[in-house]
C-alpha cells in the first residue's frame, strides 16, 4: 500500500525549488522507492503524466551526464528557419533595401518602415513559410531594433563654440565664488488656462481618470499663462512670473525686477554686479533693443551693473534654468489639468527636489503691449567687444557694455538714437533715387536702333 499522503507532503515542500527536468528525476526516484502502484500514486499526486514518470525512470537508468542548469539536451526544440531556409535572411534583406534608412557609415544600425506582418507575408509570397514572430527574430539577428529619433544635431558650429562655453562657465565660477548673484533665465512653454489635458500621468483610481476637454481649442481657454523663470545657481532658488499678457522683453525685465525686490535684495545685500545667462532667442534676445533699454532701466533701478551672457544660437538646452527649474515643474504638475492661474501658481509654488529647491510664484497681471518699432527707443551709446559672436554684454546706468571673450577679437560699434525726422529724410532720398532710375530706364527704352526717338 503506498502511503500517498507522505508523497504529497514531500511533493509540497519540493516543488517550488525544482525545475522541469529536476521534478521528472525526483517523481521517478518517488515512484521507484515505492515498488509496484509507485508511478500511478506519484502520478495522481502532482499531477504529472505517467508517461512522464517513465521517462524520468528511464533518465536515470541511463545515468546521462547534463551541463549544470541546462534543463533539455541540447538540440532539443524547433530547428531555426535558417537551418532549413538558408535563402530567408537574404530575401529579407532584399526587402529591406529599399525602405531602409540609417547610417552608412555604420551598417550595424538601420531600421525599417515596414512592420513584421507586412514582411512576412511578402516572404510568404517567395516562398518562405514564416510568420511574423520569426521575422522579428530575424531582424534582431541582421542587427535592426526599434528606435526612436535621436535629437544630437546642433546645427552650424561656430569656431569660438567652445571658447564661449568656458567663458560662460569661468566667469559665472568666479561671480559665485565672490559671492555674488547669477541668475538664468528664460521662459517656460505657454499653457492654456482651463479644463485640457496635461501631459503625464498621476495615481487615480482605476476606471476613474480626471476628465478633460477633447479638444485644446484656445478659443475654450480662459486665458494663456506664460511662466518666466528665474533660478539663482548660488542658492538653489527659482523665481516664476506668470504673465497673462504676451512674452516680452518687458515682461522678462519685470520678471528679474520682482525677483530682486522680494528675493534677491535680501539674498545679496553687498552685491557689486548682477550676472545673468540666457538664451539668444525669445523675449531676451540680443539682438532686441527693447531687451537692453529695460536691463538698462533695471540697472539704474537697482543701483548695480548687470552682466548678461547668452548661450549661442541652438544651444538654450545648456542654460541651468532648463534641467534645475523648468523640468522639475513639469514633473509636478504632470497630469493635472490646469484649471486657473491659481492652480498653476501653486502647482508652481509646491515645485520642491530632495537637492532643495524651492520655488516662489507670482502672477503678473500687467498688459504688455507688442510691436514695438525700434525708433524712438532712448538706446545710449553701446560699446561691444565680443570673441566672435558677443554673447556678453554688460548694461550699466549711462553705458551698455560687451565684454571680451578674446581680446585680439574685440570690436566696437556705436548705436545711437535715430529721430523720425531723419528715417523720413532717409526714405525720402531713397524714394528719388528710385524716380530717376526708372525716368532713365524710360528714356533709354524710347531711343531706336540707332539711337534716335
Amino acid at each position: 500500500m503506498v502511503d500517498e499522503e507522505a508523497i504529497a507532503e514531500r511533493w509540497e515542500g519540493m516543488k517550488s525549488c525544482l525545475d522541469e527536468r529536476q521534478r521528472r528525476l525526483w517523481a521517478a526516484s518517488e515512484a521507484r522507492s515505492h515498488g509496484r502502484g509507485g508511478v500511478a500514486a506519484v502520478s495522481r499526486v502532482t499531477g504529472m503524466a505517467q508517461t512522464t514518470v517513465r521517462r524520468g525512470l528511464r533518465d536515470l537508468d541511463a545515468g546521462e551526464e547534463w551541463e549544470r542548469k541546462r534543463v533539455r539536451r541540447p538540440g532539443a526544440g524547433r530547428p531555426a528557419v535558417t537551418d532549413s531556409d538558408s535563402e530567408v535572411e537574404k530575401a529579407l534583406d532584399g526587402l529591406l533595401e529599399p525602405v531602409t534608412v540609417g547610417d552608412p557609415e555604420r551598417v550595424s544600425v538601420r531600421w525599417t518602415s515596414k512592420s513584421a506582418a507586412k514582411l512576412a507575408e511578402e516572404l510568404r509570397g517567395m516562398g518562405h513559410l514564416l510568420v511574423d514572430r520569426t521575422v522579428l527574430r530575424l531582424l534582431g539577428r541582421m542587427g535592426f531594433s526599434m528606435q526612436g529619433n535621436y535629437k544630437t544635431r546642433e546645427g552650424s558650429d561656430h569656431p569660438d563654440r567652445d571658447a564661449q562655453f568656458h567663458y560662460i562657465n569661468e566667469t559665472v565660477a568666479q561671480s559665485l565664488s565672490a559671492k555674488q548673484p547669477v541668475i538664468s533665465v528664460d521662459t517656460k512653454k505657454k499653457e492654456l488656462v482651463g479644463e485640457f489635458k496635461n501631459g503625464g500621468r498621476e495615481w487615480a483610481r482605476k476606471g476613474k481618470p480626471v476628465e478633460v476637454n477633447t479638444h485644446d481649442f484656445p478659443s475654450h481657454a480662459r486665458g494663456k499663462a506664460t511662466p518666466y523663470g528665474v533660478y539663482d545657481e548660488g542658492r538653489n532658488e527659482g523665481w516664476v512670473s506668470v504673465g497673462v499678457s504676451a512674452d516680452t522683453a518687458e515682461f522678462a525685465a519685470n520678471a528679474i525686477r520682482t525677483w530682486w525686490e522680494h528675493l534677491g535684495r535680501e539674498r545679496y545685500p553687498d552685491a557689486k554686479i548682477l550676472t545673468i545667462t540666457a538664451d539668444s532667442g525669445g523675449s531676451n534676445s540680443p539682438r532686441g533693443r527693447l531687451w537692453r533699454r529695460e536691463l538698462g532701466r533695471l540697472a539704474q533701478q537697482i543701483g548695480i551693473p548687470i552682466r548678461v551672457l547668452h548661450y549661442p544660437p541652438g544651444t538654450s538646452k545648456w542654460n541651468r534654468i532648463e534641467h534645475r527649474l523648468f523640468s522639475f515643474i513639469s514633473m509636478n504638475w504632470r497630469g493635472k489639468p490646469l484649471t486657473s492661474y491659481q492652480a498653476i501658481i501653486s502647482l508652481i509654488a509646491a515645485t520642491t527636489t530632495t537637492t532643495g529647491l524651492k520655488v516662489y510664484a507670482q502672477l503678473d497681471e500687467n498688459e504688455y503691449p507688442t510691436k514695438i518699432g525700434s525708433l524712438g527707443i532712448d538706446v545710449v551709446r553701446f560699446r561691444l567687444c565680443a570673441g566672435g559672436t558677443g554673447v556678453t554684454w554688460e548694461a550699466r546706468q549711462t553705458l551698455t557694455t560687451l565684454e571680451a571673450t578674446r581680446p585680439d577679437r574685440a570690436w566696437h560699434a556705436c548705436e545711437r538714437p535715430r529721430s523720425i525726422g531723419a528715417w523720413s529724410n532717409a526714405i525720402s532720398l531713397v524714394a528719388a533715387l528710385f524716380r530717376a532710375v526708372k525716368d532713365a530706364a524710360a528714356r533709354l527704352a524710347s531711343l531706336g536702333p540707332s539711337g534716335h526717338p
